[in-house]
């Protein structure tokens, strides 16, 4: 007598919503330890928003998550952007990436801010989303005339991955 097993492992949307959360949210906290801005209140949050930005991945929403710096003159500079993309299937990437070590290296080329810095995160969507706890509108700086740098992929997974853009004056 021959016997056989058969295994079926499934990705789906929500395996990907929550690890792009998680990279993006990583590279907020990262990045804010490289600039010198106090992440207590990323920390503080994080639960909410990480739920929040992954909530909006699974249901398709999110266009990007921008990380804007506030310096104490007013400049608002630099920008990071995490924009996102959407695939239908999901077949053509069966595994979850994350590049955090070219990350690092590509943190390490960021010019300080002064001391006072702060930042604020916004989400902007392709179309209709859910409301999400502790998440209103709100205005954006533009990046018209700031120079920028795309760090590329980021993350991806099944269905979706996620880039970064740095935006300085």
């Amino acid at each position: 007598m021959t016997s056989s097993r058969t295994s079926v492992t499934t990705y789906t949307r929500t395996h990907t919503a929550t690890h792009l959360a998680d990279v993006i949210m990583g590279s907020i906290a990262d990045i804010l330890g490289t600039l010198g801005i106090d992440p207590t209140r990323l920390f503080a949050y994080w639960p909410r928003d990480q739920a929040a930005i992954s909530n909006w991945i699974e249901e398709g929403s999110l266009e990007r998550v921008a990380l804007e710096c506030h310096q104490p003159s007013g400049t608002v500079s630099p920008i990071f952007e995490f924009p996102v993309s959407y695939t239908f299937t999901g077949v053509g990437d069966r595994k979850f990436t994350a590049d955090r070590a070219a990350l690092a290296q590509f943190m390490a080329k960021f010019e300080r801010v002064p001391g006072g810095t702060t930042y604020r995160l916004f989400c902007s969507f392709n179309g209709p989303h859910s409301p999400q706890p502790g998440w209103s509108p709100g205005t954006r700086t533009s990046v018209a005339g700031m120079r920028s740098v795309s760090f590329g992929t980021l993350a991806a997974g099944p269905h979706a991955s996620a880039g970064m853009t740095y935006y300085r004056k």
